[in-house]
Parts: structure tokens; sequence; C-alpha cells
């Protein structure tokens, strides 16, 4: 038996990479203002996006309606949850913020569920959303009982996780099916995001104080790498292991996040917190059903 795992290494690079974005916020919050992260991140990923573009001899989108559609999801995917991260990461540690991101497909579950109305819930899906929330209640408990942090960043965060469950599906329903590839759609889209923030990043400006070197170092990876190279990792991904594995890749990002945070910030980790994290992780498997999927496709990743 011989084992294709081509994927694998974008797999553990994307996971490593979008786990730090958050250690790559809380650096880059030394000098830069929420604005002016989310600013800069689209204005290099973006960049980074238009390179990988002109390698491949790819182009963006013509002009036409779809554009309206790129814009909404920039707003909704990118925009405003960066905006949000950013600022809520300001009173919330980065090992939590990772936690509370993964809650968006919880939030997607709800969103398609109440709001867009495409499908009624599972027995396994409302177990999920039960457990979802009895995760972030025991992490909004914890944060209580901690100096220095409010449930109120919280609230933010999980207003920018609800952003991406509305974003979700709006893509898959009016730009997943546009005749343009991915990578194009995903330039298109990040770019449109760094021309919406830029009236915020004029307005409160790009910095809050000198540029230190770290926080320097943080928003150059959090755009190139974190909203750049990631997109391109993940639709790799998707190419060589399908969907399933490739959007297991949400899974691992907050242990990650978790341990960059514990390991170079210094933040404390209490029982709560991993508790709260498990329960939110094993929340998102059982709304997406993903658990039984996920091992069948490993097992076709073996060939004789």
């Amino acid at each position: 038996m011989t084992t294709d795992l081509r994927w694998l290494p974008g797999f553990i690079a994307l996971g490593v990479v979008w786990g730090s974005s958050f250690l790559f916020i809380d650096l880059a919050l030394e000098s830069f203002s929420a604005a002016g992260i989310v600013f800069l991140r689209g204005l290099l990923g973006a960049l980074s996006l238009v390179v990988i573009l002109v390698a491949r001899r790819d182009r963006l989108p013509g002009l036409g309606p779809h554009w309206f559609h790129i814009a909404v999801v920039a707003l909704l995917l990118n925009a405003l949850p960066g905006f949000l991260f950013a600022l809520g990461q300001q009173w919330v540690p980065s090992s939590l913020a990772g936690i509370v991101n993964a809650t968006t497909p919880l939030m997607t579950v709800l969103v398609v569920v109440i709001a867009f109305r495409e499908q009624k819930p599972t027995a396994n899906q409302v177990l999920g959303i039960a457990v979802g929330l009895a995760g972030i209640v025991l992490v909004t408990n914890v944060l209580q009982r901690i100096e220095g942090l409010t449930v109120l960043g919280v609230g933010v965060l999980l207003i920018a996780t609800l952003s991406y469950g509305i974003a979700m599906p709006y893509a898959k329903r009016h730009v997943a099916s546009l005749p343009y590839s991915p990578y194009a759609l995903a330039t298109a889209q990040v770019g449109v995001s760094a021309v919406l923030t830029l009236p915020g990043a004029l307005f409160f400006g790009l910095s809050t104080d000198t540029i230190t070197q770290p926080a320097l170092w943080g928003m150059l990876a959090l755009g190139v790498l974190g909203t750049g190279m990631a997109y391109v990792w993940n639709y790799r991904n998707i190419e060589l292991a399908g969907s399933v594995i490739a959007s297991s890749v949400t899974y691992i990002t907050p242990v990650i996040a978790v341990i960059l945070g514990v390991a170079f910030l210094r933040e404390s980790l209490t029982l709560g917190q991993l508790l709260g994290g498990v329960l939110v992780v094993v929340s998102a498997l059982l709304v997406q059903g993903r658990w039984k999927p996920l091992r069948s496709q490993l097992r076709r990743q073996q060939t004789p």
C-alpha cells in the first residue's frame, strides 16, 4: 500500500499560517490601528495574489454585475471580520481569539438554516449547535474570571464569525459559480477588501505608535502569508485532497493559536479554555457532518 500525501505539506502550512494569524494580529497591534491592520492585510494579500495571477497567466474577472457580489463577499469575508478581529484582540488574547474563530462552521449552519432556509437541521446539527453554544458560554464565563479581559471582546469576535457565516452561503450562491478561476476570484475579493477599508485607514490612521520590528513582521506575515499565500495553499489542498480534507484544516487552527499564544505571548491557559475550545471544535464537526466523510476520504487517499 502506498499513500498519496502530496496534499499534506500544504495542509500543514495552511493550518500553521491560519493558526498563526491571531499571533500576527497581536504583534501588529503593538504599532498599527485595527483599521490600519485590516487595510494593510488586504493590500499585501492582494499584491501577493496579483503576482501569482500573473505567473499563472490568469486575469481578473471582466466588468459586470458580478463585481457587486464580489464586493459583498469582500465586505463580509475580509473587511468586516478583519477589522473586528483586530479590534477584539485588543481585549482578548490570541489563543482565545483562535478558539472563538472555530465557531465559524456553527455560525454558517445557523445562517443557512435560519436566514437562508435552504435546509432543515439534522439531529447532529441541532446537537452541534447546542454543544457550540455551551462552548461559547464556557469561554465567556472563563473570561469574566481573568483580569484584563472582557466579554465585550468575545462579543466582537462572535460578530466577526457571524459575518463569516453569512458570507459562506452568499459566496456559494453568487460567486463560486462564476466562470473565473478561484485565483482570479480570490485576487478580486481581497483587492476589493483593500479598497473598502482604505477610507477607515485614512480616517483613523494606519499606525498608533512608532512601528516596531515585531509589529512590522507580524503585519507582513498576516498580509502575505495569512491573506495571500493561504488562498493558494487552500485551493491546492482542494485539488489534491478534496474539499472534505481541505476544509478540516479549520479544526487545527485553534490548536495552533493556543500553542503559539502560550509559547510566544505567555498567555495563560486554563482548563476552562481547553474545554470550551474542545466543545467548539466538536460542534463544528457535528454541524458540518465531517467525521465520517473525513475518514472515508482519508482511506481513499490510499492506493494499491
